[in-house]
């Protein structure tokens, strides 16, 4: 059961949006490692805060990586998808990590797909 304290509110809205991601690297490479994550994470908070959005948890497994994001009613999902999954593969690029540049060719590092599943909700 959601507190009251769970629960943010704008001029004429309140609210409790959350959403599990899931996203896959391209050809679902095994290429998620510590160091990997650790940018991957720094990024996405940052894309979090300037999309008023906050990164509540996050973790991988070498071919896939898991998010929990609350978000505003005003963001669009596919927009806020874009930007985690864009911004956060030209971080890996810009550090030239080995594992990535070894596993991966091409200019994506994300597969085009995503899963995004929402969570938590209200009783009726």
């Amino acid at each position: 059961m959601a507190r009251a304290s769970d629960f943010r509110s704008g001029r004429h809205v309140v609210f409790k949006l959350s959403v599990h991601l899931v996203f896959v690297p391209k050809y679902r490479k095994a290429v998620l490692s510590e160091k990997v994550f650790s940018v991957l994470r720094a990024t996405w908070e940052t894309v979090c805060a300037d999309f008023g959005c906050k990164l509540r948890e996050a973790g991988y497994e070498p071919d896939h990586a898991h998010l929990l994001v609350d978000y505003l009613p005003k963001v669009s999902l596919s927009r806020l998808v874009n930007s985690l999954k864009g911004v956060s593969a030209r971080a890996l690029r810009s550090w030239h990590l080995p594992e990535v540049e070894r596993a991966l060719w091409g200019e994506h590092f994300w597969s085009p797909s995503y899963c995004a599943v929402s969570c938590g909700g209200a009783p009726l």
